[in-house]
């Protein structure tokens, strides 16, 4: 039998004492432990559940299988790394491009994201159930759709040399738009640390404080979170302490008005 055991914890701010779980079966998320006290009649949010597990130290700390995101012994041809030294000077210049894993509860959906490294700004990102070229290609199809406007002289596009970016579809699609291929050195992992960072930011804020029920909903917060949180409201120290989108305003701004 399952025992479901409650003690009142006091909320800072509160008048009063709210009923949080404490169980028998330490792997409840806060989404189970919600639909267990609707069961016992408790009518709470679980958002409310989230935070005040959250403040109490009663979140499911995971220690999961990591699926590999870069699978670089393949055949294909690799570029030589043309971003370690390179001084980014322009919108368009330097995008760089990685693939990370979320947790869902039958498995695991998969981001493939690019930034555009002078402003920090997300500009082409896909989430998949699958880890292929069809998810990079779709990420990297949104980031061209997005900055056409801008042209493509001189920018360079940079990723690890995983086989979804090294895949001829890939390899195809940049050269079309005359975007100059650079790949990091075989166990380096340097150049992709403006993506790693991107993908820190979007795990701590977005990921790891949500336990996403379904791929729908996990694509739907994910969506918000890059398009209306990071992109346009997020502040960036590199950048001014300003969000992406807004310094990107300025430069095209000043760039209009023929301004240094």
């Amino acid at each position: 039998m399952r025992f479901l055991f409650f003690h009142p914890i006091l909320e800072a701010g509160d008048s009063r004492c709210d009923f949080v779980f404490v169980l028998l079966f330490p792997k409840y998320g806060y989404r189970r432990v919600t639909k267990a006290l609707h069961h016992q009649g408790e009518q709470v949010n679980h958002k409310r559940v989230h935070r005040i597990m959250k403040e109490n130290n009663l979140l499911v700390r995971r220690k999961k299988f990591m699926p590999v995101t870069t699978q670089s012994g393949h055949g294909l041809k690799v570029y030589p790394n043309l971003a370690k030294d390179l001084v980014v000077a322009k919108l368009n210049h330097l995008w760089v491009s990685d693939i990370t894993y979320i947790y869902l509860p039958l498995g695991f959906a998969y981001l493939a994201a690019i930034l555009d490294i002078f402003s920090r700004k997300c500009i082409g990102w896909c989430l998949g159930k699958n880890i292929d070229a069809q998810l990079t290609l779709d990420a990297l199809d949104m980031a061209i759709a997005s900055r056409q406007h801008l042209g493509f002289y001189e920018l360079i596009h940079h990723s690890d040399r995983g086989v979804q970016y090294a895949s001829q579809a890939y390899i195809d699609r940049l050269k079309e738009f005359g975007i100059v291929i650079s790949m990091s050195g075989k166990g380096n992992a340097y150049d992709n640390a403006f993506a790693e960072s991107f993908i820190k930011t979007l795990k701590v804020e977005e990921v790891y404080i949500n336990e996403y029920g379904t791929f729908e909903e996990a694509y739907a917060n994910i969506k918000h979170f890059i398009n209306l949180v990071y992109n346009e409201k997020r502040l960036h120290s590199s950048i001014g302490y300003v969000p992406p989108a807004e310094f990107e305003a300025e430069v095209l701004n000043k760039k209009s008005l023929n301004l240094p």
